[in-house]
């Protein structure tokens, strides 16, 4: 299987209060499409994340490192039927993601520490994971679970997501346990991601800005790690 090609996007994230939000969906549905693979509008989603003893990735992100990179299991909807391996990465504040698809097999075997396996696949972020499990000491570390509202506009390839109800597996890496217990992430807010290639539109630049709200650097793994 060929190498994956990198395309960067450029992101913006913005913490809103429950207003906020009430006011920027009905933006959002105005001018915006709902994303194909939502039921009714949103989905949930389960996700964990990697990192090492020394919280790499964690520290990475909080000291605003330039170049860094993450690694993560995600489902959607309660449903592990199928499961992205995912690595994200930054560079000069752009983004990339990078992706390939495991089986619950495959994932649980991941999770176990048993990876042999993973140098038998054709799948080179797999194997990439699998280098820096071994040298870097990458392991499960939690999970988080939110609900995401995804809205899309084709010009620009643009899309927005309203994030919430943001929860921490407080170190349980029970990943497909659907009975795996979450809380509340502290006060985490409702986060608006915009994420678009070349360019913004200015209608949904326009749409997007609110009053007295600026660009966050917020992190949802680290929101869930300062609360576990």
């Amino acid at each position: 299987m060929a190498e994956q090609t990198p395309v960067y996007r450029h992101e913006w994230k913005h913490e809103l209060s429950f207003q906020d939000s009430l006011i920027l969906r009905q933006r959002l549905r105005a001018v915006m499409e709902p994303d194909i693979h939502a039921v009714n509008g949103k989905y949930f989603i389960r996700s964990l994340y990697f990192d090492n003893g020394n919280d790499k990735a964690l520290r990475e992100k909080l000291d605003g490192v330039n170049r860094r990179e993450k690694f993560r299991l995600r489902y959607y909807n309660g449903d592990p039927s199928l499961i992205h391996l995912e690595k994200k990465s930054k560079l000069d504040g752009l983004g990339t993601k990078f992706s390939a698809d495991l089986t619950a097999e495959e994932a649980q075997k991941l999770i176990d520490g048993e990876l042999d396996w993973m140098l038998d696949t054709d799948r080179p972020l797999v194997r990439e994971l699998y280098v820096k499990m071994r040298s870097q000491g990458l392991r499960p570390k939690t999970i988080v679970d939110y609900t995401r509202e995804p809205f899309i506009y084709r010009p620009g390839n643009v899309r927005v997501t309203l994030d919430y109800d943001i929860r921490s597996g407080l170190g349980c890496t029970d990943f497909l346990n659907p009975r795996a217990v979450t809380v509340p992430a502290g006060d985490a807010p409702i986060l608006l991601e915009v994420k678009w290639d070349a360019y913004l539109p200015d209608l949904i630049r326009d749409i997007v800005q609110l009053p007295g709200r600026h660009v966050s650097a917020f992190s949802k793994y680290a929101q869930c790690r300062i609360y576990g």
